[in-house]
């Protein structure tokens, strides 16, 4: 098993769409690439401490490819805004994959290179690729949120 972590604004429908993917075995919502030590949802909502709603999900290589989840990543919000998604606005809710590996760097500015050179968006991508830090699960009614209230999504797409 592999993990790979992601932040695209809400956390909530960001995970329901990874769960939905063959080969994935576990995703789990949360905080990383700040600077405060186990981080509640109320400080991470102040915009000060500097993380990322994200989702980390565990995964087996040989069912589904990093690439794969690359692409749903892509697919799935507009990494041409900076620290926002749709009415979510802050430091919280920016575009970022963190990485696990050299191999997943490079997988991913590959990936964000393809997409820049084939102008698939109109503005530039403002999506941060950084190595992955600490992971602070959220709290438990942040995890799978939207299957415990019987809603399929939140995206704005």
């Amino acid at each position: 098993m592999e993990k790979a972590t992601f932040a695209a604004g809400c956390f909530w429908g960001v995970e329901a769409t990874f769960r939905n993917i063959s080969g994935v075995v576990s995703t789990q919502v949360g905080y990383t690439g700040g600077k405060l030590e186990n981080p509640t949802y109320q400080d991470v909502c102040t915009d000060q401490t500097g993380h990322a709603e994200a989702v980390e999900i565990t995964y087996d290589p040989s069912k589904v490819a990093y690439e794969d989840l690359l692409k749903v990543f892509w697919e799935n919000h507009d990494p041409t805004q900076k620290n926002r998604q749709g009415p979510d606005v802050g430091t919280q809710y920016r575009s970022a994959i963190f990485y696990h590996t050299p191999a997943q760097e490079a997988a991913a500015r590959a990936s964000k290179e393809k997409l820049e050179r084939a102008k698939v968006f109109r503005r530039p991508i403002a999506t941060e690729i950084v190595s992955a830090t600490n992971f602070w699960r959220a709290e438990e009614y942040h995890q799978q949120y939207l299957e415990k209230r019987g809603l399929a999504s939140c995206h704005i797409k």
